[in-house]
């Protein structure tokens, strides 16, 4: 998704996405940094958070913030965040969507939004994997990751103390935005 390899149905869900990122935007799981650069070319003030020093170093390259950090570790504007953006399933982090969205309350201020993309409706509840990047020269070590289907989310968003206000949907991408329950 995203970059410059991306389909143009792609690069209109990502607009789609950043439509809602209104004021101080950070994209927890940045990547490479597309939605981090673009959202600093837009003159929103983004900070991407990676916890890989390549992804960091690229969306740096694009014309982003970046902090090689895990996302759980201090950040700063803790508390003071408009907007916390997941995208590419980033609510999935480390197997744990629970705890991935407490986080993201934790870095909104109160009247924030959690931009977070999620799985289509064939993805049923949560889903857990184990998964790794592999490439023609590097085979990377096993994580663990979760998905969450769009109908799962209002459930998951809840226990994490925040309410789903709409989901977006664009070409079978799904984006939910949560609020402070």
């Amino acid at each position: 998704m995203g970059g410059d390899a991306a389909s143009l149905s792609d690069r209109i869900a990502d607009r789609v996405m950043l439509t809602g990122c209104r004021g101080a935007t950070v994209d927890l799981g940045c990547g490479p940094g597309r939605l981090t650069a673009a959202l600093v070319s837009a003159g929103v003030t983004a900070l991407g958070v990676d916890s890989s020093v390549t992804a960091v170093q690229l969306t740096i390259r694009r014309g982003g913030l970046a902090l090689h950090r895990d996302i759980f570790a201090p950040l700063p504007r803790s508390g003071h965040w408009d907007r916390v953006l997941l995208a590419d399933g980033n609510i999935g982090i480390g197997g744990e969507p629970v705890r991935v969205l407490r986080r993201a309350r934790e870095l909104l201020q109160p009247h924030g939004i959690v931009i977070a993309e999620v799985d289509p409706p064939s993805t049923a509840g949560v889903r857990y994997d184990l998964l790794r990047w592999e490439t023609e020269h590097l085979v990377g070590e096993w994580f663990t990751w979760a998905g969450v289907g769009v109908t799962a989310v209002a459930a998951v968003a809840r226990t994490a103390g925040l309410r789903v206000i709409d989901v977006l949907e664009h070409a079978n991408r799904y984006f939910a935005r949560m609020e402070w329950a």
